[in-house]
């Protein structure tokens, strides 16, 4: 609820309780608390009706009954402002390059804070400054102070701030191998697999490559992974990690001699319950993206969306405390709902259609209210996803980049944004 809506209901409450006006606001407590909120009601004495009520308010007699009613509309009013359809509002967008924290600090401050973001999740990858592991260190990197400057805004606006590092999959994109296979090659699920020179990526193509994993199974992987998730997490004070664990292809692989002919499934509930163990160890939840967790074949989502390579069954093996981001760019997929019914916390995810989102928004509010007190307090709300450069996103969203290229991502989130204040 706006505050000046907010503001109005009371002292329309108040109003039509009274007659005539009060001497409650000569004492000085009463009068105080009045001052310290006018500010937030300036806009409403533009009209003439609120401008004679705030001079016979000052100056009026009320009986005790009627302050009692006062401060019982007072009382309504703020049950009616903490009630939010739904607790989660956020945003994951990659983490801005060094350049360009004080720009995206003020860009959280003057922007993402009053449109009611409350979650932020920043892909950070390799790109920090890693005291445990500098031989991860990737390009352009993020210090520790440059982070320290983006919890503090956060932490002044009340937003949750959580950082990512892709785990499992994800570990090449096209023609290039992420930090941890560069400078570990013995993690490599499929080492036999090469990728192809710059410039000459296709999908599909014979081995089925989409992005690299690494290997669950490796003895030393895990010490070398945590080592930099530890440190990220105390970087950022933050209570979670989003592990991604998204669009897992190379999974059990005939190439490993760890993994292969072990269910699918196991393997990745393993991963995901390794992780999660880990981070609970400190109290810190895992966030992870839902698309292996969805049958695709079944359900007809598809092979992005969901799982081909029967991960999905995985979904009654890992830890029900996990929060799931699921996500869904081109139909507004009713998946939350798998989710929330197998005892899993999740937030629907939309991407670059402005309509699609708002269709999922709507869909969001429609669960909660038809839930169950169980399944009710499992739909988390809405979290906007942006895959191309923060700059672009900041410059689309102000209003001050090439209309030729925008952002698509960001004009969805400014559609976003409309309905969820609602």
């Amino acid at each position: 609820m706006p505050d000046s809506v907010f503001l109005s209901i009371i002292f329309i409450a108040f109003f039509t309780f009274s007659a005539p006006f009060p001497v409650l606001f000569s004492s000085y407590s009463a009068r105080s608390l009045y001052i310290q909120n006018a500010h937030r009601v300036n806009s409403c004495f533009q009209f003439p009706v609120f401008y004679y009520f705030h001079h016979k308010i000052i100056n009026s007699s009320i009986m005790k009954q009627n302050i009692i009613l006062f401060f019982i509309a007072l009382f309504v009013a703020f049950q009616l402002k903490a009630v939010s359809p739904y607790p989660v509002r956020g945003l994951c967008i990659a983490a801005p390059g060094p350049d360009l924290v004080d720009e995206f600090v003020d860009f959280i401050d003057n922007e993402l804070a009053p449109a009611g973001t409350n979650l932020l999740i920043l892909r950070v990858d390799w790109a920090y400054e890693y005291k445990s592991r500098p031989e991860l260190v990737g390009n352009n990197p993020l210090s520790e102070n440059d982070v320290k400057k983006l919890v503090k805004v956060c932490n002044e606006n009340n937003i949750r701030l959580i950082p990512q590092i892709n785990l499992f999959g994800h570990q090449s994109w096209h023609s290039t191998l992420g930090k941890l296979l560069e400078v570990y090659p013995k993690f490599d699920e499929t080492p036999d697999i090469e990728l192809p020179p710059p410039g000459t990526y296709e999908w599909p193509n014979k081995d089925g490559l989409y992005c690299k994993s690494y290997c669950p199974r490796h003895p030393d992987v895990h010490e070398v992974v945590f080592d930099v998730v530890g440190e990220i997490v105390e970087a950022f004070e933050t209570d979670a990690f989003h592990a991604g664990l998204d669009e897992v292809f190379y999974i059990g692989h005939e190439q490993c001699p760890r993994c292969y002919g072990r269910d699918k499934a196991e393997l990745f509930a393993s991963e995901v319950t390794k992780i999660r163990n880990y981070l609970a160890k400190t109290g810190t939840e895992l966030w992870m993206w839902g698309d292996r967790l969805i049958d695709g074949k079944t359900t007809g989502i598809g092979l992005w969306e969901g799982s081909y390579n029967n991960t999905h069954r995985a979904i009654d093996m890992i830890p029900k405390d996990v929060v799931i981001c699921d996500w869904h760019y081109e139909r507004p997929d009713p998946t939350a709902v798998l989710f929330a019914a197998k005892g899993l916390q999740a937030l629907t995810c939309p991407w670059r259609n402005g309509e699609l989102a708002v269709q999922q928004e709507e869909m969001m509010r429609t669960f909660i209210e038809g839930a169950t007190d169980e399944m009710k307090p499992r739909y988390l709300g809405m979290l906007q996803t942006v895959w191309g450069p923060a700059k672009r996103f900041i410059e689309t969203y102000k209003g001050t980049g090439d209309p030729e290229q925008p952002d698509r991502s960001a004009e969805c989130f400014k559609e976003l944004v409309k309905v969820w204040n609602e």
